[in-house]
C-alpha cells in the first residue's frame, strides 16, 4: 500500500487546485526609457503579479513572457478594430500573425479589442465594428478550439454609463445601450469577462470638496449608502457595482458574469494645483489595490464573486499623449527603480521584486531554479512538501529545525527549498517544476543569508 502522503500527491495531480488570488498589472511602452521585455518579464517572476496586460501584440514582449506561466492578455488596437471586423479572414490573418506564432510558450488568455472603443474623442471609430470583430475573432478561436482558452473581450471606461450613482440605479448611456446590450449579450454567450476601467482617483480630482479623499483612496471611510441598503466604504466598489446594475438592467442580471477592473491605479504626480497626484496618495491606493486584489472579495452588491483586477500601471511612460498625470501612473522608473515603495515582493519565490536584484542574478543559462509560487494554496503545499522529502527522494535536512534553511518556519519557504531540490535531482526540465500548477521557475537565485539553494 503507497504512503498516504504520496496518495494524497497522487490525487492533486488529478484533481484540479483551489483558486488561488492573483494580482494583474497593465505594461505600457510608450516611453524611450523603459527596459527590454525580457528584462520585465524577469522583473515579474520575481514578484506576485502573474497576469500582464498589454495595449498591443508586441511581438518582443510575447517572447519575452514565454514559459514564465504568467498569463498575458493581448490587444487589437483601436485603429485596427475596423480591418478585423470585415471578415472572418481578417480576423483569421492577424491571429496566425500576432498571436498564434508564440502560443502555447506564451500563454495567451485574453484578447481586448479596442480600449474604451465606444468612449473615444476619435469620431472615425465605427461603434458597430467593435462587436462584429469581437464577433469573428471569437470565430477564429472556435476553428482552432481554443475558444475556452482565450476569451475575447473590450474595455470600457466608466463613461459607458448614463451615470454611476447610486449604484444600484445605474444604466448604460441611452445612445450606447443597443452596443452595449449587444455587447454584454455576446460576453454572456462566450464566458468572457466585462472589462471596466475605473479610476476613483479623476472622481476625487475633478470634485475634491465633495468627495472624501478615503473614499477614493480605497480607505475604509464612513461609507456612503445606496437606497436599496448597500453600503460603501470606497469608491471602487461602488463603481464596479454600478456596472453590475447596468449589466443587470439590460436584462443580463441571472448569468454569472465576471467584471474585470481592466485597470485602477493613482499618479504620483499631475498638473499643477493637482493635490491628489501626490506619492503618497499613489502608494496608499496601489498597496490598498493589490491588497483588494488579493482578497479574493466581492463588493456589496455580490460579496461572493471575486474581482480581477489589473493595476495601472508598471511603468511611467514619458511618451504617452495628455497631461502630466497621463505620464506619472507607474509603480517603477524606466530604470527599475520604485517611483515609492509599493511591496510587490513574493519572499522565496525569487528576487524579492526589484531590478537590481534581476541584473545581477545572471543570464538565462545554467544558473535556474524552482520555487513555489506566491499565494500557493497550503494543503497543495503540503502536500508538495511530503511527496518530494518522502518518496520524491529529496534531502530535505536543510528544512528541519536545525538546518540552515528551517528560518523562517513558514511552509512556502520549506515547500519552495524542496521542490527545487527535486527539480534539480530530475533534470531542470520544465515539468518537473510544474507541481500542478504551483510551481515557478526563476533565475533569480533565491538563496538567502546561510541557506543556499541547489543547483545543477
Amino acid at each position: 500500500m503507497a504512503p498516504l502522503n504520496l496518495l494524497f500527491f497522487l490525487i492533486l495531480i488529478i484533481s484540479p487546485f483551489p483558486h488561488v488570488s492573483s494580482v494583474g498589472i497593465n505594461y505600457g511602452t510608450l516611453g524611450n526609457n523603459l527596459p527590454s521585455p525580457k528584462k520585465v518579464a524577469q522583473l515579474l517572476q520575481s514578484t506576485l503579479i502573474d497576469k500582464v496586460k498589454i495595449y498591443d501584440t508586441n511581438p518582443e514582449i510575447l517572447q519575452a513572457f514565454s514559459n514564465t506561466k504568467i498569463d498575458l492578455t493581448v490587444a487589437v488596437e483601436n485603429y485596427h478594430v475596423s480591418n478585423i471586423s470585415k471578415d472572418a479572414a481578417a480576423a483569421d490573418e492577424w491571429f496566425a500573425t500576432r498571436v498564434a506564432p508564440f502560443i502555447p510558450a506564451t500563454s495567451v488568455v485574453a484578447i481586448c479589442v479596442g480600449n474604451e472603443y465606444l468612449t473615444t474623442d476619435d469620431n472615425n471609430l465605427d461603434p458597430d465594428a467593435l462587436l462584429q470583430a469581437m464577433h469573428n475573432l471569437h470565430a477564429v478561436l472556435l476553428k482552432r478550439g481554443l475558444d475556452r482558452k482565450i476569451k475575447v473581450t473590450t474595455p470600457h471606461s466608466m463613461a459607458v454609463l448614463a451615470s454611476s450613482f447610486p449604484p444600484s440605479a445605474s444604466t448604460f448611456s441611452t445612445k450606447l445601450l443597443p452596443t452595449m446590450s449587444s455587447i454584454v449579450s455576446f460576453l454572456a454567450d462566450t464566458g468572457a469577462p466585462f472589462m471596466v476601467n475605473a479610476y476613483p482617483y479623476f472622481a476625487y480630482r475633478d470634485n475634491p470638496s465633495t468627495v472624501d479623499l478615503e473614499y477614493a483612496l480605497l480607505g475604509n471611510s464612513t461609507g456612503v449608502h445606496d437606497p436599496k441598503g448597500y453600503l460603501y466604504h470606497n469608491m471602487l466598489d461602488a463603481q464596479i457595482d454600478a456596472v453590475r446594475a447596468a449589466i443587470d438592467a439590460v436584462g443580463f442580471g441571472n448569468m454569472s458574469m465576471q467584471i474585470t477592473v481592466s485597470e485602477s491605479g493613482w499618479p504620483s504626480k499631475g498638473d499643477p494645483g493637482d493635490i491628489a497626484a501626490t506619492p503618497e496618495n499613489a502608494k496608499t491606493y496601489n498597496t490598498r489595490l493589490i491588497e483588494r486584489a488579493q482578497s479574493n472579495k466581492g463588493t456589496p452588491m455580490n460579496p461572493k464573486e471575486k474581482i480581477e483586477i489589473f493595476v495601472f500601471a508598471l511603468f511611467n511612460e514619458n511618451k504617452k499623449q495628455g497631461g502630466p498625470s497621463e505620464r506619472n501612473f507607474g509603480i517603477f522608473n524606466g530604470d527599475g527603480s520604485k517611483v515609492y515603495d509599493v511591496d510587490l515582493s513574493c519572499q522565496f519565490c525569487s528576487g524579492g521584486g526589484s531590478f537590481e536584484k534581476m541584473s545581477t542574478s545572471g543570464a538565462r543559462g545554467p544558473s535556474v531554479w524552482c520555487v513555489a509560487k506566491p499565494h500557493a494554496d497550503e494543503k497543495v503545499l503540503q502536500a508538495v512538501l511530503d511527496f518530494c522529502c518522502g518518496p520524491g527522494g529529496v534531502d530535505c535536512r536543510e528544512v528541519y529545525e536545525s538546518g540552515n534553511c528551517f528560518e523562517p518556519d513558514k511552509l512556502h519557504a520549506h515547500a519552495s527549498y524542496a521542490m527545487n531540490a527535486y527539480y534539480q535531482m530530475h533534470g531542470r526540465n520544465y515539468w518537473n517544476c510544474d507541481f500542478k500548477g504551483t510551481g515557478l521557475v526563476t533565475f533569480s537565485d533565491p538563496s538567502y543569508g546561510s541557506c543556499r539553494y541547489p543547483q545543477q
